[in-house]
């Protein structure tokens, strides 16, 4: 059963986003804050997959992901960013982070394309 960890500040997101993922058979670790998520990926060892939102209040979704990414332990984890707005907030900011992540989705999102995008990346993973 692949694990998924989801970092977000919005409670209610994450609720939605376990009840979703759950149903699809996957077991989905939760935090609600940048340091909180980092602290499970230290702990854990079987994470699969990261759904990051980048808005969040003290550590946003960039300094996680680049944690993340600067982590010999983490580094080859797969990235999901989650953003509220049509576009990833801030372009530039975006393009200096553009080769860490491996896709976003907007909330509120269709599950559909959430759950395609996961698939897609647990499958590249198992190659």
């Amino acid at each position: 059963m692949p694990r998924i960890l989801m970092i977000d500040d919005d409670r209610e997101m994450v609720t939605l986003g376990r009840l979703i993922l759950e149903r699809e058979g996957f077991e989905v670790l939760s935090a609600h804050n940048g340091m909180a998520g980092l602290e499970i990926l230290n702990r854990e060892n079987n994470i699969d997959l990261v759904l990051l939102d980048i808005m969040m209040i003290g550590m946003d979704g960039w300094q996680v992901l680049e944690a993340i990414k600067n982590s010999k332990k983490l580094s080859h984890l797969p990235v999901i960013m989650l953003t509220a707005r049509h576009y990833l907030e801030d372009e530039s900011e975006t393009s200096n982070y553009a080769d860490m992540f491996n896709g976003y989705v907007v909330k509120p999102f269709v599950v559909r394309d959430l759950l395609g995008k996961i698939n897609n990346l647990l499958q590249k993973q198992s190659d």
